[in-house]
């Protein structure tokens, strides 16, 4: 689920951005406010919404949407383990623990008889 999450978040902010960069800005139009252009040419509507500002708005909901929806998903306590948590503390203590010395075969204690 989160992987699914994770590529739509990151093709949506790919797309976003590619929006974003291709759209006509309204700074192009200032040199219209100094010149013949009227002055409210440079903050005045801008008629109807074209397709690229209907689109960079869906592409924004989605991507608000897959934003919400990580923090959602992570700040939850995760029921999964890591390895590191499904290693059995005891049977490594067990497993690390020194084996009981055999008795040891020294000369001195066996007495050969002659």
């Amino acid at each position: 689920m989160e992987t699914l999450v994770w590529v739509v978040h990151v093709v949506t902010a790919v797309v976003l951005i590619g929006l974003v960069l291709i759209q006509h800005g309204k700074g192009a139009d200032m040199g219209a406010a100094f010149g013949s252009g009227s002055a409210g040419s440079l903050f005045g509507s801008s008629g109807s919404a074209n397709f690229l500002s209907r689109s960079t708005a869906v592409a924004a909901t989605i991507f608000f949407i897959t934003s919400l929806s990580l923090t959602y998903l992570y700040s939850r306590p995760s029921k999964e383990q890591g390895v590191i948590d499904k290693v059995d503390v005891k049977t490594l203590q067990q497993q690390a623990a020194p084996a009981p010395a055999a008795e040891s075969n020294d000369s001195k204690s066996q007495q050969i008889p002659k």
